[in-house]
């Protein structure tokens, strides 16, 4: 099967749509299919080693940073997603969080005849509140057109399915992310690690993700002044400075991928996440692949991803008190923490990236099978 996959964001960019995209076409190649990756040019254009290690070819289209956010680039218009598109001969057209390039995308493959499979992944109406104070309305009105030209969107969770539908959006399907669960694993704990980042044995809270205003991180000011409790935040953006003085004692480990990643997560006693408009929340799966108990919003992709009770807890979404009060209750509880962790890397052993991926292969072969049905009734 020969793919493109055109995506608004793609490694060496850290986030979720950029790490989906990535795996995606990583399996994509191990199970024998053919992708083309269609990507905003990063910010440095498109020197030598841009690229080296992406699984498959990748096209760059000419970008500008975001204003106010430039880790983020929005693509220019170009004939090179039309071009790509056609040269590959493609199959399907894959589009994750299609908005800017991912509506080229469509069109290009509406032209030519070509199915099109849309993954929502980005809660722009969330955004839209967050950054704009207004606009929800508008930012569902793009989603439902976008998608409903698609011939599938995938949800990445059962909120998230719940709202595309809510909001008139057709042909919906779950299609959750993966784990990698040999990177994430809870042998990685690093006790000299710990020892650096908690020098008087605190228990260790960690949060990790982009530092941006959507994600409320600023919620954990109570549980940085918790006695024997040590937050550390791995991640950079925009709110970098203005969390510098909202969180007081918080150790900043900035950006941190790959395996070093791997061994914060399992050095960590809690996770805590505080975004309300997470569509899934990979980084929630890998603190519980390294079995590491979680506390995360009554929201969106946690909802789906957090046994309340059992490995972690939900709380009201923006509640300070309630993060505070549930991180308490799992650092004043070292057996409760070391029975979730358990649980929570039992719970995620079965997700991994080739699981998903062969279901996302499945909706493929579904919409292929459909258009020829379509064609010759």
């Amino acid at each position: 099967m020969r793919v493109v996959i055109v995506t608004e964001s793609f490694p060496p960019d850290v986030n979720g749509v950029a790490h989906c995209a990535l795996q995606t076409a990583r399996h994509l190649v191990d199970r024998g299919h053919l992708p083309l990756v269609v990507a905003p040019a990063t910010a440095s254009g498109p020197g030598p080693g841009v690229d080296a290690l992406a699984p498959c070819p990748v096209v760059r289209v000419p970008s500008l940073p975001l204003p106010g956010y430039p880790q983020v680039r929005v693509a220019l218009p170009s004939r090179r997603v039309a071009a790509a598109i056609a040269e590959h001969r493609a199959d399907v057209v894959h589009l994750a969080s299609p908005f800017v390039l991912g509506v080229r995308g469509m069109a290009v493959a509406a032209r030519l005849g070509i199915p099109a499979v849309a993954v929502y992944q980005t809660d722009l109406a969330g955004y839209a509140r967050t950054y704009v104070h207004a606009g929800e309305a508008a930012a569902w009105r793009r989603i439902r057109s976008v998608h409903a030209a698609a011939d599938l969107t995938l949800a990445p969770s059962s909120a998230s399915l719940q709202d595309l539908e809510a909001h008139g959006v057709p042909r919906v399907e779950l299609w959750p992310r993966g784990v990698d669960t040999v990177r994430f694993r809870p042998d990685l704990r690093d006790e000299a690690l710990r020892r650096r980042l908690a020098p008087n044995g605190e228990t260790i809270v960690g949060y990790v993700g982009r530092l941006a205003p959507e994600k409320h991180i600023e919620l954990l000011a109570d549980a940085c002044r918790l006695e024997g409790v040590k937050v550390v935040v791995v991640g950079d953006g925009p709110s970098r400075p203005h969390l510098d003085q909202a969180l007081p004692g918080a150790v900043f480990l900035g950006r941190r991928t790959g395996d070093e990643l791997a061994r914060i997560f399992a050095s960590f006693d809690v996770f805590a996440h505080t975004g309300p408009f997470e569509t899934f929340c990979q980084t929630v799966q890998e603190a519980m692949a390294s079995g590491v108990p979680v506390v995360a919003p009554a929201a969106g992709g946690p909802l789906d991803l957090v046994a309340h009770g059992r490995t972690g807890f939900l709380v009201p979404p923006r509640d300070p008190a309630a993060v505070r009060d549930a991180v308490w209750s799992l650092a004043a509880d070292p057996e409760m923490r070391a029975s979730f962790g358990v649980a929570a890397r039992a719970l995620v052993e079965g997700r991994t990236w080739a699981v998903v991926g062969d279901q996302l292969i499945a909706h493929y072969a579904a919409v292929l099978t459909g258009r020829k049905t379509a064609v010759a009734a």
